[in-house]
């Protein structure tokens, strides 16, 4: 093998815990991507086993899992309260790093929801009691009209957080780490929920 193509920069992990180092590169992200540095994909299940997939923004990341929010009557919120075991994937560009985590998604604290919802725009809270999320919308209009509804409605008070709007986290049960490489000889390393502790491994590319 030449010493252009060597495999010999490998990028050095810390077994003890996949979020500290997640917690890393997702700050590393926020210094280079220009967009939305907590952007993943989601993928969910259906009954029928059918996948779908959608762009959502992460919330909050610790080692009891990640935490995003949205609306339980959503598809993906139906699939969740279906087949509760989902997949997260993160793609930085600029870093030419991705993270992937699969694990069991768990509603957190209706209180804890609660603040984060208190702590969102005027017009995000709006936006939330006007959007039938992933039901048809038949006129354009319509959904103008139920915006204006609602900002006439809560004028003056404060927006509670409506019912349908939720949070929940992913509890990471297995997390694979992979950086882009020349000639395609990508890095990747995984790490697997054994009981308390952690089990690691590197993958071929």
């Amino acid at each position: 093998m030449s010493e252009k193509i060597k495999y010999n920069d490998m990028l050095v992990f810390d077994s003890k815990e996949p979020i500290y180092l997640f917690k890393d590169w997702l700050e590393l992200a926020a210094e280079t991507e220009p967009n939305n540095p907590n952007a993943f994909a989601l993928a969910t299940v259906n009954s029928n086993g059918a996948p779908s997939v959608r762009m959502l923004l992460l919330k909050e990341v610790n080692s009891d899992g990640l935490v995003f929010y949205t609306n339980s009557n959503s598809r993906k919120g139906q699939e969740l309260a279906k087949n509760p075991y989902a997949s997260m994937c993160f793609y930085w560009k600029t870093l030419a790093r991705q993270v992937r985590f699969e694990g069991l998604v768990r509603e957190i604290k209706s209180e804890i929801a609660d603040q984060y919802f208190a702590s969102r725009s005027r017009g995000s809270q709006i936006g939330a009691w006007a959007s039938d999320q992933s039901q048809e919308l038949f006129e354009k209009n319509d959904l103008e009209e139920k915006v204006l509804f609602y900002e006439e409605k809560f004028t003056d008070v404060e927006v509670p957080r409506p019912k349908f709007w939720r949070g929940y986290r992913l509890k990471h049960e297995k997390v694979e780490f992979w950086a882009e490489k020349t000639f395609r000889l990508h890095d990747r390393y995984v790490y697997d929920r054994s009981g308390n502790t952690w089990k690691t491994k590197r993958l071929y590319p």
